[in-house]
Parts: structure tokens; C-alpha cells; sequence
């Protein structure tokens, strides 16, 4: 999962980029609406995460433009603004969740994970195939029933590779989500990384096999 943070806070946009990263999703930070719109041209997101009071705009005016073009991407509005009418105000130009500066981290993340697990998101609770499963909220994988214990980058690798089991899943769409765009990526990152998995999943037991199809991608299929 990869999600846009717009927030010109820069220390708060990094403990929200590492906190979101601790619970398994790619975050990339911009400053300003311009940054946020090169962003949203140039990478798919699963999310948003947008502060209103920005230094080249209001959010809010960002997040009508938005919706206006036809995008359903969930997006939580992260604010100070504490007055019902701003909460109302937010809510009816199409935010889906609205937080209030100061948060919990743990909280933001919960809310995150709400907006993505509604129907027709992105992100479902639990990921299955053969007898692998993945709980997309514990992290947790397991085997014939049987837990398994992942690496991070492993069960975020895993989640992808889930997602779109039957079909290709190209390297660089796993390389977007698995990585922020200040992410230092190796030519062979995903290499090693599908190699570690593939042989995680042969050593559990596990039926659902990562097949290569070179010069193209990966799929995850089942035995």
C-alpha cells in the first residue's frame, strides 16, 4: 500500500511517514499542493493523508478539484481546525475521514486502515491463497492455519503479490509499493526480495508459488 502524505510540517510528515511505515505502508511526503499534484501525476496511491492549511492553497479547495475529476481515492484530513463547521466543511468537499491535530499515531493508522478496508478500497482484512493467508491489520501470516513469522518487507511483498494473484504484477509497480521515492532502490532489490519470499513460502509448506516471467514481472499463483 502507498499513500501520499501532503503536510508542510516537515518533523510531523516524517514521524507520520515512519509510523505508517512501521505498520507496512510506502508513504512519500510533499510541502505544498503543487508537490501533491506532481506527486499524484506521476505515482498511483492508495490513500491520502492532506493538512488544509497549506502555504500555496487550502486543502480543501485540492480536495474538491480532486473529487471533481472523478477520483474516489480515500483521503483523511489531517487539521487543526477544530469548529464543527470546518468539520462539516471538510466532510461535504469529499474527505472521507477527518482527524484533529494533535492524534495518536496509532489512531491515524486505525482510521487509515477503516477507509481502505471499504467496499471497492483497496485493502481488505484478510488475503488468501492456497493455503496461505495474510491479515492485512495483524500482519500476521499463516500457513495450512499455522502461523509463520515474516519479515517486513516479506509480508509487504506478499501483500502485493496477493492482491493480484492470477495476473502479472510488473517489477516496477512492486518497487512503487514497496518503496518511498527517498527510498534507496538497488537494480536487484525486488530480486532479492521475491528470492527471500519464494523461499519463506517453499520452506512453510506453503501451496501459492511465485512464478517469474522474465523481462515482464512476477505472479503468485497456486500449486
Amino acid at each position: 500500500m502507498r499513500i501520499l502524505i501532503v503536510e508542510d510540517n516537515r518533523r510531523l510528515a516524517q514521524l507520520i511517514a515512519k509510523g505508517c511505515g512501521k505498520e507496512g505502508f510506502a508513504a512519500d511526503c510533499c510541502a505544498d499542493l503543487e508537490g501533491a499534484q506532481a506527486a499524484l501525476a506521476a505515482t498511483r496511491y492508495d490513500a491520502v493523508i492532506l493538512d488544509l492549511g497549506l502555504p500555496d492553497g487550502d486543502g480543501l479547495d485540492f480536495l474538491s478539484a480532486l473529487r471533481g475529476e472523478g477520483s474516489d481515492m480515500p483521503v483523511l484530513v489531517l487539521t487543526a481546525r477544530d469548529a464543527l463547521e470546518a468539520r462539516v466543511e471538510g466532510l461535504n468537499a469529499g474527505a472521507d475521514d477527518y482527524l484533529l491535530k494533535p492524534f495518536a499515531m496509532e489512531e491515524l493508522v486505525a482510521r487509515l486502515r477503516a477507509l481502505l478496508r471499504r467496499p471497492g478500497k483497496a485493502l481488505g482484512r484478510v488475503l488468501s491463497a492456497g493455503n496461505v493467508a495474510l491479515d492485512t491489520v495483524g500482519r500476521e501470516v499463516s500457513v495450512a492455519g499455522a502461523p509463520v513469522m515474516f519479515s517486513k518487507r516479506e509480508t509487504d511483498l506478499l501483500e502485493i503479490l496477493l492482491r493480484r494473484q492470477g495476473r502479472v504484477v510488473p517489477k516496477e509497480t512492486i518497487e512503487q509499493g514497496l518503496h518511498a521515492f527517498d527510498d534507496e532502490v538497488s537494480s536487484n532489490t525486488v530480486e532479492v526480495s521475491v528470492h527471500r519470499l519464494r523461499k519463506r513460502l517453499e520452506e512453510a509448506g506453503a501451496t501459492a508459488e511465485i512464478h517469474t516471467l522474465r523481462g515482464i514481472g512476477y505472479l503468485l499463483g497456486v500449486a
